[in-house]
């Protein structure tokens, strides 16, 4: 189970022989105790560390709780024509992204057919007739396949664009480490993954460091307190942790491609309606009353199976490092 986010609790020191609150607490030597360093970096607000390195380089540390167990990845979002996506084919040789169609044709046999002249020059004259209306035909498609053409041209040009995320992965396997120094001595380490087709990937191999690989809390998704608190009924259900999870289901979900999760948050499905509701609430105003509407008529036990089979597949593409 992933640490509650969003919460920081400060806990204040207090020696056991204290006669005077106002006076202060002295070391061995001479003088008041030194801060102990290690807290102070404990009591670091996320917001407050650094974040040049990765502001610079446009990719991030993120934090994906999992039943299985917590670990950092990084992300990073490009435009989708500068991206190879990664390969499934050892995983997954259904692959709908790669897939191509293949036609196949097939060629009746010929029969030969002897007929009189007579016979033979009425079936000439209307093979003629047939093809100058198949030539016409073919005149019109052409055009419209032309026209068709430009429009599809167009609409690839947008969808090369637009920013996809791509995640720190290899062979359709996301990979997940247990500590910041395990994730530092990857990168460090040459290996291959998709993020090193990153123009930046080289720089931050050379200048990352442990202390660095701190998400923010916008980065951290606790996938594994889904299921449960969708499972508490409507009053209880955690509309900051349903959207986040939504948001890093469809970023994994694409970059690993998964088009079975990808269809069931796709829009207009039962989930992407429990996402549309829980914003509507969390934005408040008249929006928020009509979200909650919306929200009593989405089956509890219908939201938490669907989330525990989206949880369920990304799970099974992880692969862990320690």
């Amino acid at each position: 189970m992933g640490n509650p986010k969003h919460t920081e609790v400060s806990v204040a020191r207090q020696s056991p022989q204290r006669p005077d609150a106002d006076e202060p607490e002295l070391d061995d030597t001479t003088g008041p105790a030194e801060p102990d360093e290690a807290d102070e970096a404990d009591d670091t607000p996320r917001a407050a560390i650094d974040r040049s390195l990765w502001e610079e380089l446009r990719i991030d540390p993120v934090e994906i709780a999992l039943p299985a167990g917590t670990g950092f990845t990084l992300r990073a979002y490009r435009p989708a024509g500068s991206l190879t996506p990664t390969d499934v084919s050892e995983r997954d040789q259904d692959d709908p992204f790669l897939a191509r169609r293949q036609v196949v044709e097939e060629e009746d046999d010929e029969t030969v057919v002897i007929l009189d002249e007579e016979l033979a020059e009425e079936f000439a004259d209307a093979d003629e007739e047939e093809k100058s209306s198949r030539r016409r035909r073919d005149a019109d498609a052409d055009a419209d396949a032309t026209a068709d053409e430009d429009e599809d041209e167009d609409a690839t040009d947008e969808a090369d664009d637009e920013e996809v995320p791509v995640f720190l992965s290899h062979r359709g396997k996301l990979l997940l480490f247990k500590t910041p120094e395990s994730l530092v001595s990857f990168v460090r380490s040459g290996a291959p993954n998709d993020l090193s087709q990153l123009d930046s990937w080289n720089e931050l191999s050379e200048r990352v460091e442990p202390a660095d690989i701190v998400p923010l809390d916008e980065d951290t998704y606790e996938l594994d307190l889904v299921v449960e608190n969708l499972r508490g009924g409507h009053d209880s259900w955690d509309s900051t942790l349903l959207i986040e999870a939504g948001e890093v289901a469809r970023d994994v979900s694409y970059a690993l491609r998964l088009p079975a999760v990808l269809d069931m948050l796709s829009a207009g499905s039962s989930l992407d309606n429990l996402d549309e509701a829980l914003r509507a609430t969390a934005n408040g105003g008249i929006g928020a009353f009509m979200g909650r509407r919306r929200l009593k008529k989405i089956g509890a036990q219908t939201a938490s199976l669907g989330w525990r089979t989206i949880v369920g597949k990304i799970s099974a593409v992880v692969d862990w490092r320690d």
